[in-house]
């Protein structure tokens, strides 16, 4: 009963199959063919067919066999699922969230990319010079940050690669390593940020000394030491890492929930007039101050970090499903390995998880999910904390004498004063959180840099001590020979360099995404199902097989692809806002030179 699961090339003719035809003694039948649960929809549908098949050739002479007659059947109809349609509204909603829920954590940890304390100083700032008029830059920042990170999404869900392994794979050498060289100098002015930021929040809640400060910032590495663990971790592990982190979000939430509590009366139509586009804008160095935000909030990390998060969920998928396996079942039933060789054990599963690709019924399955979570999570997290951080600002410190060249000790001092000792403990100690969290992602980030544009295959602490060692030169050297007046400058600094190299870093997303030959999922004999009924496409639309995506080889049939490409529209989405922020850069660095650098 066994080979009866290998099913036979499937064409000419179809069979509609129907749930009633799935009684008890198929499913014990299909249980006994090695488990039902491991069986795919297709592979169960297959026995039932012959089933059907041998019965209606019983008492015909001259008849074909049953797998000769079941093989000229194409199984074209999917079971219904009754028991969905039977929970109705309120149900369906719950069914929803209950799968929402498995989805839930890889944006988290993405929206910790987009609330760092280079956010800190760059909403600071924007808020103490222009008061609300900025707002509208944070609301735009955080729309791009969900588009590019849907986009992100989208290539790691099909291809299976993160951002940096696509480089890599679709690229030449030579431009691979130029872009490589982008995303370092991005990593290394984000972990300047990050140093910074958690330096003056030690400083300021336990008085310990900025240079102290800096190098205790390293302090991180033992959680990512302890913790990540890409490729040989379980799921369960993984999304324990993930809620870590998410403790660490939902305080710096529930910090600046508390902070708005204490601000004095202000008009809130003024704060939603904020987010609409006005001449205030262009006052006080607004676009410098613009292209800061825009840099803080589309963090070029986040885009390596994106495309390398969604994998695990399609993994567990096709692993439960019978479509892939991290290793083969006869060495899993070895028991007996040594030391020596679990640890091979360990580096072939590492490799088979570099290796995989996703199957449509896994990209079916997660992929919405996994653009919903992340655009709810930066729509909510991100974009409120980057907008209670601005208000803050130009509520207590528009119009003051400490408005010039404000930065975090200024605006702790003024919440400590004019509202409470508290308040300005709180925006502190959100800083703290914010700088750890983002710390401990950045590190991830880089790793998945690291690996998939060189092979690096370097431990994660030991390149966390690398890049942080990197990073925390400039700042000793800035907190020890100026000291705390110049960190906010390089804070904001910090922040533009990351908006220039956005571009570079976003062409190459953009071209991945766009270019059929690279976003097609090769359909093979347990995909025919999703086949046969076409894979919804997340811009919107039906997937089409793309007739000239076939490839033959003799004795094969030909393979088959679906395309899920970018359509016409999301690619001009996508060159609007590359546009968009080139542009931004260009009319920056053009006031720089102007004002000869003077940013203050």
């Amino acid at each position: 009963m066994r080979e009866d699961v290998n099913a036979p090339p499937l064409e000419s003719k179809t069979f509609e199959v129907h749930e009633e035809y799935l009684d008890p003694q198929s499913m014990l039948e299909l249980s006994l063919a090695g488990g039902a649960s491991k069986l795919s929809v297709r592979q169960r549908l297959y026995l039932r067919c012959k089933k059907i098949m041998r019965k209606e050739n019983d008492g015909k002479k001259g008849s074909s066999s049953s797998d000769d007659a079941a093989s000229q059947y194409s199984i074209h109809a999917q079971v219904p699922n009754r028991s969905r349609e039977k929970l109705g509204f309120f149900g369906k909603i719950k069914d929803v969230l209950r799968k929402y829920m498995k989805f839930v954590g890889p944006g988290l940890m993405v929206s910790v990319a987009y609330m760092d304390p280079g956010n800190y100083a760059t909403d600071v700032s924007a808020g103490a010079s222009n008061r609300f008029s900025l707002l509208c830059i944070v609301l735009l920042s955080n729309i791009i940050a969900i588009f590019l990170q849907s986009l992100c999404i989208k290539l790691g869900s099909v291809t299976g690669l993160d951002l940096s392994r696509a480089c890599k794979k679709h690229l030449p050498k030579w431009l691979n390593l130029i872009i490589y060289v982008f995303a370092e100098c991005a990593i290394i002015a984000t972990d300047i940020a990050e140093v910074i930021g958690s330096a003056v929040a030690l400083n300021i809640l336990l008085k310990i000394p900025l240079p102290a400060g800096i190098i205790i910032t390293v302090i991180d590495v033992l959680f990512v030491l302890i913790a990540y663990k890409p490729g040989t971790s379980s799921m369960r592990f993984i999304r324990m890492f993930e809620y870590a982190v998410a403790l660490l979000v939902f305080g710096v939430v529930i910090c600046f929930i508390v902070e708005l509590g204490y601000l004095p009366k202000t008009s809130v139509r003024s704060i939603f007039r904020g987010y609409v586009p006005s001449k205030q804008m262009f006052e006080h160095n607004g676009m410098y101050t613009a292209t800061s935000i825009l840099g803080a909030t589309v963090m070029p990390h986040s885009l390596f970090l994106g495309s390398g998060l969604v994998q695990p969920r399609l993994l567990e998928y096709d692993v439960d499903h019978g479509y892939y396996d991290l290793l083969p079942k006869e060495i899993e039933e070895d028991n007996e390995s040594t030391v020596k060789q679990k640890q091979d054990l360990d580096t072939l599963r590492e490799q088979r998880y570099f290796d995989y690709q996703p199957t449509t019924s896994a990209i079916k399955y997660a992929l919405k999910y996994s653009i919903a979570e992340l655009a709810i999570t930066l729509f909510t997290f991100a974009l409120f904390v980057n907008s209670a951080i601005l208000i803050v600002s130009g509520a207590t410190l528009y119009g003051s004498e400490q408005a010039v060249g404000a930065g975090l000790y200024t605006i702790h001092d003024l919440l400590s004063d004019t509202l409470a000792p508290i308040a300005g403990t709180v925006f502190m100690l959100a800083l703290l959180f914010s700088g750890q969290s983002a710390g401990i992602v950045c590190t991830i980030a880089g790793q998945i840099v690291s690996e998939g544009h060189l092979d690096w295959n370097f431990k994660p602490w030991k390149r966390r001590l690398i890049t942080r060692g990197i990073a925390i030169v400039p700042c000793l050297a800035v907190s020890l020979a100026i000291g705390k007046s110049a960190l906010n400058k390089a804070l904001n600094a910090s922040q533009v360099v990351l908006s220039i190299l956005l571009p570079f870093l976003i062409a190459p997303l953009i071209f991945f995404t766009c270019k059929k030959s690279i976003m097609r999922v090769k359909v093979n004999d347990k995909d025919e199902q999703a086949y046969a009924e076409a894979a919804m496409d997340p811009d919107g639309g039906v997937v089409e097989v793309d007739p000239e995506a076939e490839e033959t080889t003799s004795g094969e049939r030909p393979a088959k692809y679906i395309d899920m490409s970018n359509n016409w529209i999301t690619t001009i989405i996508a060159f609007v806002v590359w546009l968009f922020i080139s542009m931004l850069n260009v009319y920056t660095i053009v006031q720089l030179g102007i004002s000869h650098g003077d940013i203050s």
